[in-house]
C-alpha cells in the first residue's frame, strides 16, 4: 500500500490544476477509486450512497461542490486536464497534462482494486 500512497503522491503532482466555474458539478458523477484514494475520504452511509446514485452523483457532491476537494481521486484530478476527458464548460488548464502521465493515470486504475465512491 505505501507504494500505491507513492504513486498516487507522485501523479497528484504531476496532473495540472485549473479554477472550474463555481457552481458546476458536471464532472461529480459516480466513479471509482484505489482502495488508497478511498482510504482517505469520509466514510459515507449506505442511505448516502444510494441517495447520490439516484441523482447520479458522487457522494462527496455538496451544495457549494466538492467536499473532498484535496482528496479528490486521481480520476477527478485528470478530468478536464487532457481532450480525452474535456470541460463541457471549456475550462482547463494553462497547459493540459501530459500523454505520459494520463496514460501513467490509467495504468494505475487498471492495476488497481477499485471501489465506488
Amino acid at each position: 500500500m505505501y507504494r500505491n500512497r507513492d504513486i498516487i503522491a507522485r501523479l497528484r503532482e504531476d496532473i495540472p490544476t485549473f479554477e472550474c466555474v463555481p457552481g458546476c458539478h458536471d464532472c461529480c458523477g459516480p466513479v471509482t477509486t484505489s482502495s488508497e484514494e478511498i482510504s482517505r475520504l469520509p466514510v459515507k452511509t449506505d442511505a448516502e450512497h444510494e441517495a447520490a446514485l439516484n441523482e447520479f452523483n458522487c457522494v462527496h457532491l455538496g451544495p457549494d461542490g466538492c467536499t473532498v476537494y484535496e482528496e479528490r481521486p486521481l480520476i477527478c484530478r485528470l478530468f478536464g486536464t487532457t481532450p480525452r476527458m474535456p470541460c463541457p464548460r471549456g475550462r482547463r488548464p494553462e497547459n493540459m497534462v501530459d500523454t505520459e502521465t494520463e496514460r501513467q493515470v490509467h495504468h494505475y486504475i487498471a492495476t488497481t482494486r477499485q471501489v465506488l465512491v
